[in-house]
């Protein structure tokens, strides 16, 4: 179909993307930003959380919900470009044998302390 919008190559859903809005939140960043604030010994560390989605139904559902910058984004598409957001996420999340989806949310602590 031409001129149709490819929801695999939409630009549009790149504001939404945290690693870009929040591109300032990394840990060299975070350590520069304390030690700016003139703390010294600062250390930044990740804090990996191991999440494991039942299914593929259990990943997708929230994002119907339209709460949050990309269920909002999933819900203000076409049926059919839902349909193929849905089919590309299946197809590049890593699956296992029991269909379960292990994926890993990681959040950064940063420590320091005043001279």
């Amino acid at each position: 179909m031409a001129g149709a919008r490819t929801t695999l190559y939409d630009p549009a859903p790149a504001a939404l993307d945290e690693g870009r809005r929040f591109a300032g939140w990394r840990p060299q960043s975070l350590h520069s930003l304390w030690t700016e604030a003139g703390l010294i010994d600062v250390r930044t560390t990740a804090i990996e959380v191991p999440t494991v989605f039942g299914d593929f139904a259990d990943l997708w559902e929230p994002f119907l919900a339209g709460q949050g910058p990309a269920p909002g984004y999933v819900a203000a598409l076409a049926p059919d470009e839902r349909d193929r957001l849905r089919d590309a996420l299946r197809a590049a999340v890593p699956t296992r044998p029991d269909g379960a989806i292990p994926l890993t949310a990681r959040a950064w602590a940063v420590s320091g302390r005043l001279p």
